[in-house]
């Protein structure tokens, strides 16, 4: 299976921009490194993925399969102010996110994909088909 993470920047963009002082060096700060973490280990009976997302509701997730391509996002939801207090300092921030995986469609069997969204960490479960799992193979020395 071939998973690929999908940037919209590369690292040479990124040094250009800090060193050329781009106008768009800001947003595009911030569209980058705003992307959950992800974690991603294969067993024998699939793949699994691990972002990194504290403080999110698991409504608020989409993740969608389509042509081979596994895509996660997270869409930022606007907050209603409370009149009765002020906010003096906000520190904690929730962006939204899209973050896109290609997938092999010979390995992963992308119609039983699962989800779980526990203790901040949003893990998939990506199980291979029959076909694609690697049985151990004993060969005898003659």
């Amino acid at each position: 299976m071939t998973l690929v993470k999908h940037n919209t920047k590369d690292l040479t963009n990124f040094f250009d921009d800090i060193f050329n002082f781009s106008p768009n060096w800001n947003n595009n700060f911030h569209q980058n490194w705003n992307k959950p973490a992800a974690n991603i280990h294969e067993t024998n009976d699939g793949f699994h993925i691990e972002l990194n997302t504290p403080g999110r509701n698991k409504e608020d997730f989409k993740i969608n399969v389509e042509n081979g391509l596994l895509t996660i996002s997270f869409e930022k939801k606007e907050e209603s102010e409370q009149k009765d207090y002020k906010t003096i300092r906000k520190e904690f921030s929730y962006n939204s996110f899209k973050r896109s995986f290609s997938l092999d469609d010979n390995s992963i069997d992308a119609n039983n994909i699962q989800a779980k969204y526990d203790n901040g960490v949003l893990k998939l479960f990506l199980p291979k088909k029959q076909e694609a799992k690697v049985a151990p193979k004993q060969i005898d020395v003659q």
